[in-house]
């Protein structure tokens, strides 16, 4: 089956919308103290990254521009399912042992600060993303959308890149900017993919 470059993107653009779904749906049972359906979340988002790592290096194959905003998604989601895979496989077996053997507390963070260092790496390819594609809808004559885009791009990239340079805590741990700026990003990402008028056109 051929997807067109215009199908492409626009499966693309919702694979990251349903990707914002599901992490605000985390986001909003672990805030709320609720239990959290960590395998059936992130196995989905595990999916969606795949998923979006195979249809972005398509595009990329398939454009005549814009190639660093396609490497940018297609590497983005790759670092997904990675930092996806280290939640499901690794968290639950470190946890349980630092609870009964004594030393391995420490190990278990450092998993986790890997798998934030990840996370951040990740929303700044996102971010990176949006700047080219917030640009390019800007350079169609789209000057809120892209202009919006851009400036949340660029800010979404400064914080997670400071993020991954300083820890995670650096810009805030309950309501990160990294994180927070890297979703709206994401979003708006989306907006300009959906709308984007692509070279087939």
């Amino acid at each position: 089956m051929e997807l067109t470059l215009k199908r492409t993107t626009q499966f693309i653009a919702v694979i990251l919308l349903a990707a914002v779904v599901t992490q605000a749906i985390y986001t909003y049972l672990y805030v709320s103290e609720m239990e959290v359906p960590r395998q059936l979340l992130w196995g989905i988002e595990s999916f969606l990254f795949l998923m979006l790592t195979a249809l972005a290096g398509s595009a990329m194959l398939q454009a005549k521009s814009l190639f660093l905003g396609w490497s940018a998604l297609a590497f983005a989601g790759v670092l997904n399912v990675v930092q996806v895979g280290v939640g499901l496989t690794m968290f639950g077996p470190f946890f349980e042992a630092a609870g009964t053997v004594e030393g391995i507390e420490p190990a278990a963070h450092s998993v986790v600060a890997y798998s934030f260092m990840v996370y951040n790496a990740a929303k700044a390819l996102l971010a990176l993303a949006a700047i080219v594609f917030g640009m390019a809808r800007l350079n169609q004559g789209a000057k809120a959308l892209g202009g919006l885009t851009t400036l949340v791009g660029v800010i979404a990239l400064i914080a997670n890149e400071l993020s991954m340079a300083m820890g995670r805590d650096f810009l805030g741990e309950n309501m990160p900017l990294a994180g927070g700026s890297g979703v709206l990003a994401t979003v708006l990402l989306a907006v300009c993919l959906l709308t984007l008028k692509s070279d087939e056109e």
